[in-house]
């Protein structure tokens, strides 16, 4: 009978916990309180949007990009085109606008990662700022991708956030613009509510993770980590909050401010896409003892950042245990109880889904309720590839292979 016991729990515990989560955080919707400006907003915004093979998406980005600039947030955009052979040359030489800039990349320069595109645009805007007698302090730097969109007066939101002089950078709430498909609203439903309830609770212990679209970091900041801020990590944004974190850097998450990209409608191509990040998150775990030792990381946030470092590791024993519970169960219970533990293995799943499901229709409003369900029945289905693509993440951190060819754009409806 013990060994029933242990096979149920190490089954069950994996979902439970993604429930418990899901109650846990239904008060993190909420935006957290933010700290009386004390000091005038920076004196200049730059956008860096690099893009490789971006035909399909960059010019509705970049002129986007460009009308973010008001009076009190002025804003110039610069494009690094990192060496495409498409016909983002093309697109980009028609864009004539003096707040927009392209920087071309030429071999054997180019291609080098996008950590390696966005060092070159940084040390770009650090000689301009120097020459335009700027502290860099007054200066901040946003990173929005060839498919990401904000809304225009977005900006001035963020530039409230850094009067607070102990702000070195932010990180907008992330959306997803094609959420009429199925697997895009899910990705929607993954990115809108439940990462924006984590990066929420998040905010309230200085735990907060960069993401590739809509951070902003002060130069000054970025400063602090040398001539190479990014590197060549695959999640080089995720990097870049934990060594801004371990710099003492404060930073904020922005849940009333979205960035739109495009999301993934082809299941081999998200696959693809999420294996790089598990990948990516492996590599990271090599801050880990720098973490701990950091008189700079509270307890709070050490706890948060060692549990997104290290959910791909537990991922994988949840994969080994959860077959293993199943065969110790099945040595001592009947099929019939066996059968109804997979389901409420998968039950519990789904009613995570639905919970978040409701979460996104009741805070957002913007998708009908019968998507939200449906995306909300699927999302045991949706982690399942989450799943393969720890395993097969895992596979190339353990042999060694770092290489990634770029996830392509889909053609998108006219504006």
């Amino acid at each position: 009978m013990t060994r029933s016991v242990i096979g149920l729990v190490l089954l069950l515990a994996w979902p439970a916990h993604i429930l418990l989560m899901a109650f846990a955080s239904w008060g993190g919707t909420r935006p957290a309180r933010r700290r009386r400006a004390t000091a005038p907003r920076p004196a200049q915004y730059w956008i860096i949007v690099p893009c490789l093979n971006e035909e399909r998406v960059v010019d509705r980005t970049v002129y986007a990009a460009a009308e973010l600039s008001s009076p009190g947030t002025p804003v110039r955009v610069l494009v690094v085109d990192d060496g495409s052979d498409d016909d983002t040359g093309v697109v980009l030489s028609m864009i004539v606008d003096p707040r927009i800039q392209v920087f071309r990349r030429t071999a054997p320069l180019a291609r080098q990662g996008k950590g390696q595109a966005l060092n070159a645009a940084y040390r770009y805007i650090r000689q301009v700022t120097a020459e335009n007698g700027l502290h860099p302090e007054d200066v901040v730097i946003g990173v929005i991708d060839g498919d990401g969109r904000m809304e225009p007066g977005a900006l001035d939101t963020v530039a409230e956030y850094f009067r607070d002089p102990r702000v070195g950078a932010v990180q907008c709430r992330v959306r997803i613009h094609n959420r009429k498909h199925t697997l895009a609203a899910l990705q929607d439903l993954e990115f809108a509510a439940i990462a924006n309830a984590g990066q929420t609770l998040r905010d309230r212990v200085n735990a907060v993770a960069l993401g590739g679209n809509g951070q902003f970091t002060r130069l000054s900041a970025l400063g602090s980590l040398g001539e190479d801020p990014w590197s060549e990590c695959l999640v080089e944004d995720l990097e870049l909050g934990l060594r801004l974190h371990l710099r003492g850097v404060r930073i904020r998450y922005i849940p009333q401010v979205a960035i739109t990209q495009q999301g993934l409608v082809d299941a081999r191509r998200l696959l693809r896409q999420r294996t790089r990040w598990a990948q990516g998150n492996l590599q990271c775990l090599r801050y880990a003892p720098k973490l701990v030792a950091s008189r700079r990381v509270g307890n709070a946030a050490l706890l948060d950042m060692m549990y997104y470092l290290l959910a791909p590791w537990l991922t994988i024993v949840g994969l080994v245990a959860a077959p293993a519970g199943l065969a110790l169960a099945w040595r001592d219970l009947d099929a019939a109880l066996v059968g109804a533990t997979i389901g409420t293995l998968f039950g519990t799943m789904a009613v995570a889904g639905l919970f978040w499901a409701l979460v996104h229709r009741v805070s957002l409003g913007d998708a009908s309720l019968w998507r939200c369900v449906t995306a909300g029945v699927a999302y045991p289905f949706f982690l399942l590839i989450g799943l393969l693509a720890t395993l097969r993440g895992l596979g190339r951190h353990l042999t060694g292979r770092g290489t990634w060819a770029k996830t392509d754009r889909v053609i998108e409806e006219p504006a």
